[in-house]
């Protein structure tokens, strides 16, 4: 594979994640039934994926590291359900804008959990943040939509920085493909017990696009990703998915006709700006 390619795959894995968001606002379901469909038509997706690649993803994985890797989707699921909140109740743009806010909670969270330095780069990615999410905030009355919006993506990126910090720290020898597995069979199993009585009121429409959500913005955007990091480095990965906003704030005013304000432009130029500078850093 070229490396042209490579990096066609990773921003097909973007645009498809960005999707994620617009199909999120599509959906008629609670936001539990959205991260429980998305859950599990990936889960069948990535079997017959590994299935055709002739891998078992729980070949020489111990108990310990399957453990781990149940915590971690418990987690994911949980990222998941504050997103797709975020989504419902406040718009396309300021949940996958506050989403985009997790650089300075993963910088945060290293700091008071490991003591590690908060060096200079650091804290100016801190005040790109804090100051873009002041001007993406419509306004600082929480009876606002999109300002409740703002912080259940604010809480989704927390979240997120939080698996973030924990792959770090306690890193498992599980490949990319069979650990999204272990995650996904997580959130399956935790929400199907409790989510099993909307199944019958789904529609035929919202079944369809749970599907896309779980085989097209999970499964394959994750076997995308996980094929281009091959030829292409870390750190421009990190840049190329920082843009992923950019695909859903546009498919959002294409398809909703959610125009974006002055200040929501700004600021997110100034949090993705963080979030590419976050993954540049990371990833040498």
């Amino acid at each position: 594979m070229s490396r042209y390619t490579a990096h066609l795959q990773l921003h097909g894995a973007a645009l498809l994640v960005g999707i994620s968001a617009l199909l999120g606002k599509s959906l008629t379901v609670s936001a539990g039934m959205i991260v429980l469909g998305r859950a599990a038509f990936a889960l069948l997706a990535i079997s017959l994926l590994c299935l055709c690649l002739r891998q078992r993803p729980w070949h020489g994985v111990s108990v310990a590291t399957a453990g781990k890797l149940l915590a971690t989707g418990a987690a994911l699921g949980m990222h998941w359900l504050l997103f797709f909140v975020a989504v419902q109740t406040g718009g396309v743009a300021v949940a996958t804008l506050g989403f985009a806010s997790f650089p300075a909670f993963t910088a945060l969270i290293e700091r008071l959990l490991f003591g590690q330095r908060l060096g200079r780069a650091d804290g100016l990615i801190l005040i790109l943040v804090s100051v873009g999410l002041v001007l993406v905030t419509p306004s600082f009355d929480l009876d606002d939509g999109s300002t409740a919006g703002l912080l259940w993506g604010v809480l989704s990126g927390a979240s997120y920085a939080a698996i973030a910090v924990a792959n770090k720290h306690f890193s498992s020898n599980v490949g990319g493909l069979p650990a999204c597995w272990w995650q996904c069979l997580a959130i399956s199993a935790l929400l199907a017990p409790l989510l099993w009585w909307e199944l019958p009121l789904i529609e035929g429409r919202d079944w369809l696009l749970l599907m896309a959500l779980g085989v097209f913005c999970t499964g394959l955007a994750y076997s995308l990703f996980i094929a281009a990091l091959r030829q292409v480095r870390t750190n421009t990965a990190a840049v190329v998915i920082a843009v992923e906003p950019v695909y859903a704030i546009a498919g959002a005013w294409l398809l909703f006709g959610a125009v974006p304000s002055g200040g929501m432009l700004l600021g997110g130029a100034l949090i993705l700006s963080a979030v590419a500078w976050s993954g540049l850093r990371a990833g040498s």
